[in-house]
């Protein structure tokens, strides 16, 4: 089983490991890749470009990723991203084999890089979700160079997307695939959604789980599943918080 999880806007800094953008998932996205970044690096020598980039208004914040030009050290994806998912992920509090489960397992869907794997090592950078670099719109772009690519790596893998919709854009399973829902008080919930996506997640690296099957049998605390809908390729669990 293979997991489709949203990057966060927010990342830490530091890490230990020379960047290669090489060393990323299927090299067959190197020269595409390699074609945005260098676009991004030409953008951030300039303000205005920065700025419609990063949607940041503070001189200092601009500043500082605009100093960085992907030139620093790398670290894995799942602990670059800081926002609440990866928060109540806690990857760091999972024991090696656990870690090693998210590593292999979980696709992100980065905004300067495209897909990658949670263990590939990126570096601390800035790109805000739906931000364009010049006149190219992210998602689509990695839609049109990796959607294949995607569909040949998942063939004979069972799909569980707990994906903001948002990134719809850079990807729809061509397969069956399985989604998650949230509500509260019969009503859908946001930040919450965010959390639970961490939270499901840190309970199928514990539990080590391999199969939707074993998945939706899977008891998470303060999450109970009210139904199980079905439309097309979508299969969306429904999950009722408290």
């Amino acid at each position: 089983m293979k997991i489709l999880l949203a990057p966060s806007e927010t990342k830490s800094s530091g890490g230990t490991n020379p960047f290669n953008l090489a060393d990323l998932w299927n090299n067959t996205l190197l020269e595409a890749r390699y074609k945005l970044t260098q676009l991004y690096l030409e953008e951030l020598k300039d303000d205005l470009g920065s700025k419609q980039m990063f949607k940041l208004k503070k001189p200092s914040e601009i500043e500082y990723y605009r100093s960085i030009r992907l030139h620093s050290f790398s670290t894995k994806a799942v602990e670059r991203y800081t926002g609440v998912a990866f928060d109540y992920l806690n990857y760091s509090g999972l024991d090696d084999k656990q870690q090693k489960y998210i590593d292999k397992n979980v696709i992100l869907f980065s905004n300067l890089f495209g897909p990658i794997m949670a263990g590939d090592l990126i570096p601390e950078y800035r790109m805000a979700q739906g931000a364009k670099i010049r006149d190219i719109e992210v998602a689509k772009y990695y839609k049109a160079n990796s959607a294949e690519l995607l569909d040949e790596y998942l063939a004979g893998e069972e799909i569980l997307d707990i994906r903001a919709g948002y990134y719809d854009r850079f990807y729809v399973p061509s397969k069956p695939y399985t989604t998650l829902k949230f509500i509260k008080d019969g009503k859908a919930v946001s930040h919450w959604a965010k959390a639970y996506r961490g939270i499901v997640l840190r309970e199928i690296a514990k539990a080590g789980i391999d199969s939707l099957e074993d998945f939706i049998k899977l008891p998470i605390e303060n999450l109970t599943i009210q139904e199980i809908q079905i439309k097309k390729n979508k299969t969306e669990i429904i999950y009722v918080l408290g």
